[in-house]
Parts: structure tokens; sequence; C-alpha cells
């Protein structure tokens, strides 16, 4: 059973817009500019997730029904680091 690591009421303001609380931010180490994906369920949950969750998930899942893709990204990565070596010679 999943638990709620912060609790707390918040209120909507002008236009809808909604403070995320100080503690809230902090857990999820949120920064002004960051992105979330807003979920609304059909039992009236609302999620709110960070963007690079969503895709890092997309990533691994991915990786999981391709594994082709994990070797090409590190055969990419390999590449890169290779270019690095040869600008800083």
């Amino acid at each position: 059973m999943k638990h709620p690591v912060v609790q707390q009421a918040v209120q909507l303001g002008v236009k809808g817009r909604l403070v995320l609380p100080a503690g809230v931010r902090r857990v999820l180490r949120l920064r002004e500019g960051d992105r979330l994906l807003l979920r609304l369920w059909d039992d009236g949950v609302i999620e709110l997730v960070k963007a690079e969750e969503v895709v890092l998930g997309s990533k691994g899942l991915l990786q999981r029904l391709y594994p082709a893709l994990k070797e090409k990204a590190l055969a990419q990565e390999l590449i890169q680091e290779r270019r690095r070596e040869a600008r800083q010679e």
C-alpha cells in the first residue's frame, strides 16, 4: 500500500494556478522552469510527474522491449567519448 511522503492542503489561485508547497518541491528537487506532466485519471485523481521521470521510464521500457536500443546507445556513447578525446589532443 502506498503512503504519502508529504500531505498538505493547497488552494487554487488566480486562473487556476497552484503553488506546490516548499516541502514537495524539496523532496522532488523541483526548480523554477522544471516541466511536469499532469495526468487526470478517470477516478478523479490528479497526478503530477516530473517530465524527466516519464522520459527515463519510457527509455527503460523501450530498452527492455528492444535490447538492441541499449547496444546502439552504448555505441553512441563510445563514439562521443572518442570524439571528445580526439578534440583534446
